[in-house]
């Protein structure tokens, strides 16, 4: 548990820089911006790992108890909203409508993925995981409007849309029927 508690930390202070200006503009003056973004890369990556190696290890271990039960139907809610999340991942990352709708689709994209997953699930780490998560998420998505955003390319045509949902559906099949498993928590009953 110290090692996802841990992660935690390191990986949510370094995603809340950003959100307080002076805070990133004095390391930025202190590192310059490529040292700034390597720290940045460096500590967000490693809180990163210890987040995965602290859930791995926890997982189902007496410092994992339940909670409490969820009910069956919150697991096919985590599989409807988690598409609509897939599709935000992908148009944060291409000109889009659904980009210029959503205005931060990765920070609603989190927030789809931590509350489905947090309504899901009812063990310990589930609650400390995707509750952070998610109330980082909605934190952010706050605090992003007062800051200055850069310029980003408004869409033009429908096709970035069109990218967006059949990518985003090949990723949200891709996971249900594979990805998930190789992460060792399978999501559908091998097919025999």
């Amino acid at each position: 548990m110290t090692f996802l508690i841990s992660g935690l930390i390191l990986f949510f202070a370094s995603h809340l820089l950003p959100t307080v200006p002076a805070w990133r503009a004095s390391l930025v003056a202190r590192l310059g911006e490529d040292g700034y973004k390597l720290a940045f890369s460096l500590a967000a990556g490693l809180g990163l790992v210890l987040i995965v190696w602290g859930v791995s290890a926890a997982r189902g271990g007496e410092a994992d108890p339940q909670l409490w039960h969820p009910p069956l139907w919150s697991r096919h809610l985590a599989f409807a909203v988690m598409l609509p999340a897939f599709v935000l991942i992908v148009s944060a990352y291409i000109p889009s409508h659904i980009r210029d709708w959503s205005r931060h689709p990765m920070l609603a994209a989190v927030a789809l993925w931590a509350a489905a997953h947090l309504a899901a699930n009812g063990d310990l780490i589930a609650l400390l995981l995707f509750g952070s998560f998610l109330a980082f998420a909605l934190y952010d998505r706050v605090s992003v409007s007062g800051r200055a955003q850069p310029a980003r390319a408004p869409a033009h045509g429908w096709g970035g849309d069109a990218v967006a949902i059949v990518v985003g559906l090949a990723l949200w099949a891709a996971t249900l029927f594979w990805l998930h498993a190789l992460a060792g928590l399978p999501l559908l009953p091998p097919i025999r």
